[in-house]
């Protein structure tokens, strides 16, 4: 199962990395997340981008709306990340 899985993964990656119109971006996430999975995402990264600013946990939450746990659980994809420091700098440091 793990590789059908992979396989369908470096799939959307492929699909996700010809997609150069931001229009089109968002109609294909709209297409096939859930709007509560889209949110998810959206969170997601801004929680990351202001934890690599320093902000502290409490501040993100009352700025985001959501529970410093949500802030938490995001907090862990900075150090379960697979990018190297220079990339995630390139992406989150903006």
């Amino acid at each position: 199962m793990y590789m059908r899985i992979k396989r369908y993964t470096n799939e959307v990656v492929d699909l996700l990395t010809d997609i150069h119109d931001s229009g089109v971006m968002l109609a294909f996430l709209k297409d096939i997340l859930t709007p509560a999975e889209l949110d998810d995402v959206v969170l997601r990264l801004q929680i990351i981008k202001m934890l690599r600013a320093g902000t502290p946990q409490r501040e993100i939450a009352k700025k985001l709306g959501i529970s410093v746990a949500k802030v938490t659980r995001g907090s862990r994809a900075l150090y379960e990340t697979t990018l190297s420091k220079q990339q995630a700098q390139e992406l989150y440091d903006v």
